[in-house]
């Protein structure tokens, strides 16, 4: 079950990375990057979500189960 888990996370990070990637590039944060310099903030959101998911499902997977 733990690493279903560790999976679902991982791939749910992947995505919103990918999306976060695609915000980044997209016409509302083109715009906020010229008047404030910085992305707007759901791209922010959803790279460190996506970073933070995978990351945790990703040391879930390398981590493994001692109950094998």
């Amino acid at each position: 079950m733990n690493r279903l888990l560790s999976l679902i996370l991982l791939s749910v990070g992947v995505v919103l990375v990918i999306y976060g990637f695609a915000a980044l590039d997209s016409i509302s944060s083109s715009f906020s990057r010229f008047f404030t310099g910085a992305p707007t903030d759901r791209t922010i959101w959803l790279l460190i979500g996506g970073l933070v998911l995978a990351g945790i499902g990703g040391s879930g997977l390398l981590r493994g189960s001692k109950n094998v």
